[in-house]
Formats: C-alpha cells, sequence, structure tokens
C-alpha cells in the first residue's frame, strides 16, 4: 500500500483553512491542500491512467500475436486463442473509459477501435475487392475497423462462428485489423508515458506549468467530468438503446459486443473504469484517488459513492444470462441494473461535482 504524504488527520485540519477560501483562490501553489491533490493527480496519472494504456496495449500485442498464429495454422485451438485474446484486451479498454481525455479524445482514437455498430457491407466491400487487405486500407472507415470488426470476423453475426468458415480474404483482413488496433493502443500508451507524450504532465503539474489546467481544480474537474460521462453513457446509452430502443422494446441491434456475449462485462468493466478513478486502485496498486478527497470533509458522500459504484457492478453482474436474452426475458434485471448505474451517475453529477467545485 502506497503511504501517503501527510496522515488524514492533519490533511483534515488543514483542509478547514482551505475550503473557507474564495472559490477564486484555487492556485496549486497557495492552498494547504495542495499536496494531496498533487498526490491524486499524480497517481491516477501513473497508477490508473497510464497503467491502464500500458496493459490495453500488451494485450493487444498479445492479440496481435495470436491473430497471426490464427493466420498461419489455423486450428480451432489457435481460434479459440484468438478469441480469448479479444475478451482479455477488451477488458483494459473498458476500463479506459472513464477517461477519454488527452490523446484519445484529440487523436480521434477512441472511434478508431471502438465505433458502433460494424459496417459489414464496407468490410465485405474490401474482402471483395482483391485489393491486398492492410492497416492503412482498413482505417480510411472507423465503421470497419477496430474492436468490433473484429469481434464481427472472430464470432461472426450470431456468435456461432466456426474456425473452418474463417476465409483467407477475413485472416487477412483480421490480422490487418490487429495490427491497425495495436498501433492505436500503442499511440495510446505513448502519448501518456513520461518517456513518450508525457501527456499525465498536465495533471501533474496542474496549476504550475501546464498549458492545459490552469489549477488542480481544474484538472480534478476534467477527472470528474470523465466519470460522469461513462456514467451517463452506459444508462443512457449501453443499456438503454438495446432496453427500449423500439418504443419501450427491446432490439438487439443496438446491443454493443453481442457478437461475443460480452455485453455485462463491458458494462461491468465500465463503472469498475469509474472505480478506479475514485479508489485510485489498478491492477492491485493502491494509490491516491478522489476519495482521499472527499473523505477529508465529506466521508458521508464518499461512502455513499463507493456503495453505489459497488451496487452498480453488482446488478450488473446479476443479470442472468446472456445480455442480448436478459433484454427480452428478464428486463426487470436488466432495469434495475440501468437503476444503479443512474443512481450512480446521480450523485457522481448532482453531489460529487459540485464538490469538487467548491475547492
Amino acid at each position: 500500500m502506497k503511504k501517503r504524504i501527510f496522515s488524514l488527520s492533519l490533511l483534515a485540519m488543514a483542509s478547514t483553512t482551505f475550503i473557507g477560501c474564495s472559490n477564486n483562490d484555487d492556485s496549486a501553489d497557495t492552498n494547504t491542500n495542495g499536496v494531496l491533490y498533487t498526490e491524486v493527480l499524480t497517481d491516477l496519472t501513473t497508477d490508473v491512467i497510464t497503467a491502464t494504456y500500458n496493459d490495453l496495449n500488451e494485450k493487444a500485442l498479445a492479440l496481435r500475436t495470436a491473430v497471426s498464429t490464427l493466420s498461419t495454422e489455423t486450428t480451432e485451438e489457435n481460434f479459440n486463442a484468438a478469441r480469448t485474446a479479444w475478451s482479455a484486451t477488451r477488458a483494459p479498454w473498458e476500463e479506459s473509459e472513464g477517461f477519454l481525455y488527452g490523446p484519445v479524445d484529440t487523436g480521434g482514437i477512441d472511434p478508431a477501435m471502438d465505433t458502433w455498430p460494424v459496417d459489414v457491407s464496407s468490410m465485405n466491400a474490401i474482402l471483395n475487392s482483391g485489393q491486398p487487405i492492410t492497416p492503412e486500407v482498413i482505417a480510411t472507415n472507423n465503421e470497419a475497423r477496430g474492436f468490433h470488426l473484429i469481434e464481427f470476423l472472430l464470432w461472426g453475426e450470431n456468435g456461432d462462428k466456426t474456425v473452418e468458415q474463417m476465409t483467407e480474404r477475413q485472416l487477412e483482413y483480421l490480422v490487418a485489423a490487429a495490427a491497425d488496433l495495436q498501433s492505436n493502443t500503442q499511440t495510446l500508451y505513448d502519448g501518456w508515458k513520461a518517456d513518450g507524450g508525457n501527456f499525465g504532465s498536465n495533471f501533474i503539474n496542474a496549476g504550475v506549468s501546464s498549458n492545459l489546467y490552469p489549477s488542480q481544480k481544474a484538472a480534478l474537474e476534467e477527472v470528474i467530468e470523465g466519470i460522469i460521462i461513462i456514467s451517463d453513457e452506459v444508462a443512457n446509452g449501453k443499456i438503454e438503446d438495446p432496453l427500449n430502443s423500439e418504443g419501450g422494446t427491446p432490439n438487439a441491434q443496438f446491443e454493443e459486443s453481442r457478437f461475443s456475449n460480452n455485453s455485462k462485462l463491458d458494462f461491468a468493466n465500465n463503472i469498475r473504469s469509474i472505480q478506479n478513478i475514485y479508489m485510485g486502485d489498478f491492477n492491485g496498486v493502491d494509490g491516491a484517488g478522489l476519495t482521499d478527497i472527499v473523505a477529508l470533509t465529506n466521508p458521508t458522500l464518499d461512502a455513499d459513492i463507493k456503495a453505489k459504484i459497488t451496487a452498480a457492478i453488482t446488478a450488473i453482474e446479476n443479470i442472468p444470462g446472456t445480455f442480448t436474452d436478459a433484454i427480452y426475458n428478464n428486463r426487470e434485471s436488466v432495469s434495475v441494473a440501468q437503476q444503479r448505474v443512474s443512481e450512480l451517475l446521480a450523485v457522481l453529477q448532482g453531489n460529487l461535482k459540485p464538490y469538487v467545485n467548491s475547492l
């Protein structure tokens, strides 16, 4: 467990002076709590965000290798290994969706990797064209590249594709798509790490030498906005669209990651993205997070946020069977999960955001 720079009791005493200051007086070097905010922003940058992108890139490299192996030895074992590698890569990506700012936004990487739905017609046009299929060719259309294109090629429309159904052209497309995906994960990791684009320095140096964040509060507000956005997307997009898209009736065509039946895990990992940012933890590393700030002066709010995060994850995981089946046959359980995510969104937007704005 990482040691805190100050004890919580000392910071709690010091916070009284800071919270009473004018909202305009939020420079990093003029408040006693600046040390804690620096620690939180530093740990979120290094231990959560950059670490998540590193994990994502490592798993994308493994996916690229698995797909290459499948293309040269098209066996059922290698087919299943490629599917497993896709699922493993998908997890850290979904756990990164609570911080879709920085290079993933400015570089257009999110749509390049995760556009839904897949444009099957464009994919088929490339497959039938006879031209060599390269990462450069498929990069011209975001709807025919990325996670869901790879998912479609590995599972098929109904999730029951067999290795015998893989054609040489599909394998060629799969290799190019995996290379394209990994190129983007590399760009993300390079964009954040200290010896790369070092975008994280904007958070670490907020209020001191950051061109993007004139104060630490501004950086923290960006962090809060990121977790609000993903909670809203899960409740009102990812769950709502397939559940109630047709005048209150379900439509699985709107369900993300339905080919692989990975939807529930996608949604739960989106909420884990919020959890990682709030707690400052990822892959067993215990850093400082938003909880360390909130708990100082509002432990009730801190406990409420933690409880609602847990409740949302639990409700999603408790949906019986596949999400595709549940939106038709277990709609109440899906609605309960949606409600729990909506309750999390409400406390993040209605309580946490004003709390940080008041710092």
